[in-house]
């Protein structure tokens, strides 16, 4: 159940088959020169709509924006605060607790630290105001890494490298821009922090995006869904 696609009615009784809702957020960031900015919120998105296709689930519009530090100074990048990303995640699920949804999935394609832990912080809050909500907080990240490990050939590949360009050959390849270069970036040592991350990591990729396919990226979508399918069962199940 696409929540932006349903009229009020459709809505109205599609909390007569299902209490869970998934919530994808993204970003508007880099992806190297060779994926879109939307890259992050195009991988959320579509594993919503493919779990909805197995079980009810409603799926909320997605969220573009994040807060992404180390891509601030890449081109195209527009990122948002911390703050500002906690009570949007709040205000969406007050509102939807409002008409009678009870478990939340927030599935984030953007795996940046800030961001995941403002979307956690904002995830305990909620559950220690309201008593009768469940919610899960995970990333596209630690999903198709862990789970698809057999699939991918770069150790350490976490940004517009294999995995993602894979994902996007899947579902988007017109948005695809060449192969893309092989890149690990080398920022400084023992915690310091810099102004201009982009000095360090030029071409905006952590990964090999030359071994990426369209099959992979099949694959490694399927076992996302998978596991976001499980994660709704059990989330349902859970006794709080």
């Amino acid at each position: 159940m696409i929540i932006e696609e349903m009229t009020m009615d459709e809505f109205a009784a599609g909390v007569e088959r299902t209490r869970t809702v998934f919530i994808p957020f993204g970003s508007v960031e880099e992806h190297g020169s060779h994926l879109p900015l939307s890259t992050d919120t195009i991988q959320a998105y579509e594993v919503g709509k493919k779990a909805a296709l197995q079980i009810p689930l409603f799926v909320a519009p997605p969220i573009h924006y994040g807060n992404c530090r180390s891509t601030a100074r890449h081109p195209g990048t527009i990122s948002i605060t911390t703050t500002t990303l906690k009570y949007l995640l709040k205000d969406i699920v007050i509102y939807l607790r409002n008409h009678g949804l009870r478990s939340f999935i927030v599935l984030t394609g953007h795996a940046g630290g800030a961001h995941r832990m403002a979307l956690q912080d904002a995830g305990e809050e909620l559950i220690t105001e309201f008593a009768d909500i469940r919610m899960a907080v995970v990333t596209e990240f630690e999903l198709a890494s862990r789970e698809g490990a057999p699939i991918v050939e770069t150790d350490g590949d976490s940004h517009a490298g294999e995995i993602e360009t894979s994902r996007i050959l899947h579902t988007h390849p017109h948005l695809v821009k060449g192969s893309g270069v092989r890149e690990f970036p080398h920022f400084p040592p023992g915690g310091i922090l810099v102004r201009d991350k982009q000095k360090y990591w030029p071409g905006g990729v952590w990964g090999d995006p030359t071994k990426a396919t369209a099959d992979k990226g099949r694959r490694l979508e399927e076992l996302v869904v998978a596991k976001v399918v499980e994660l709704a069962r059990k989330l349902e199940a859970f006794d709080w």
